[in-house]
Order: C-alpha cells, then sequence, then structure tokens
C-alpha cells in the first residue's frame, strides 16, 4: 500500500489550492471588500458552487483554508498534553504553534498576516474561529482537571485564553506577547 493520494485526491487539493490562490491574488491586487466570491471563481476557473464545495465558509475561509476542526484540535492539545504540562501549557503551546505566534517565516504566511491584520472582517473571522473554541475547550479542561463543566471561573479562564491570540496578535512580537500573557494568567496580575 502507498500513502500517495489517489488522482481524485489530487484534482481536488489541485482546485482547492486554483482557488485559494485565485483569491489571495485578488484580494492582494484589489483588497478583500473588493472582491466578489463570483469573481474568485472566475479567476480559478471554477463554478461558484465548487468554490464553495471546497470553502463553505465562503470569502473568509478563502485566506483561512477552514479544514482544522480547532476546537476538536484544542481538546486533544489538552488531552494528549506531556507529562507534566498543566492545561494552560497546553493550551499556551497550541496557541505558539499557530500563525504570527509560530515563527513561520514563510512569505505566503506573513502575506496573508498582513492582509488580515489590515482587513477588519478577516480580523473578527479570526478571532470567531478561536472563541467558537470555548465549549470544546471548557470541556476538555473540565474532565482533565475533575472541575464541574458549569464552573464560572472554568469558563472565564477558557473564554480569556481564547481571547489570546486577538490581544497578542497586534503586539510587536505577538509570539512574545502571548507568552507574556499566559506568565500573568498563570501568576496572577501583579498590576
Amino acid at each position: 500500500m502507498t500513502d500517495e493520494p489517489g488522482r481524485r485526491e489530487r484534482k481536488k487539493a489541485a482546485t482547492r489550492r486554483s482557488i485559494a490562490d485565485a483569491a489571495l491574488r485578488l484580494f492582494l491586487e484589489r483588497g478583500y471588500d473588493n472582491v466578489t466570491v463570483a469573481e474568485i471563481a472566475a479567476e480559478a476557473d471554477t463554478a461558484v458552487t465548487t468554490l464553495f464545495t471546497h470553502f463553505p465558509g465562503g470569502k473568509p475561509a478563502l485566506v483561512f483554508g477552514g479544514d482544522e476542526d480547532r476546537g476538536a484540535a484544542l481538546a486533544a492539545a489538552v488531552r494528549g498534553r506531556a507529562d507534566g504540562t498543566d492545561v494552560v501549557g497546553a493550551v499556551e503551546a497550541f496557541i505558539h504553534q499557530r500563525g504570527p505566534f509560530g515563527g513561520d517565516d514563510d512569505p505566503g504566511l506573513r502575506t496573508r498576516l498582513k492582509l488580515v491584520a489590515a482587513t477588519p472582517a478577516l480580523r473578527e473571522y479570526a478571532r470567531k474561529r478561536w472563541t467558537d473554541c470555548e465549549d470544546p475547550l471548557t470541556a476538555a479542561i473540565a474532565e482533565a482537571t475533575g472541575r464541574d463543566l458549569a464552573d464560572p471561573a472554568l469558563r472565564a479562564l477558557c473564554r480569556f485564553m481564547l481571547e489570546v491570540p486577538d490581544i497578542a496578535g497586534d503586539a510587536p512580537d505577538p509570539e512574545k506577547a502571548v507568552t507574556r500573557i499566559f506568565s500573568q494568567l498563570r501568576n496572577g496580575w501583579d498590576f
């Protein structure tokens, strides 16, 4: 058996990549708000329905991909954390692996991050992708710590941790900001 994808999977991946590339190119040339889904589909030489098949989240998903179930991935990071790593450390490590916090110097990633930072609709979409993870993260931490799922302090902790990417994203050094915020979270506020 081979791990290589079949012809159909390769064609799907190529179509998806073509649509995403066309979208990014148009967004950078004309601005996110000045581009329609129909124009993206035409640029990628595909139907609008095909675009939505690959990117059901619409225009914002074209920038972010949208494949990952972030809530499930966060819960898995908490459940599968290394021995000696607390639940807060597991969430911090997860965030450090993402976008501007991961230290990735890929020029394409940096271009997308600048587009997101400069576009209010994309910035809000990015924030929503994180905050939509509150329920699965709260459940995973309640399970891991034996806390009551209805504990308002637990929900507050999860909600705050999920706001960290949006807050740190504005900092001159986002990765350092994530570390500082999580340090404050662990150690309490000293001011």
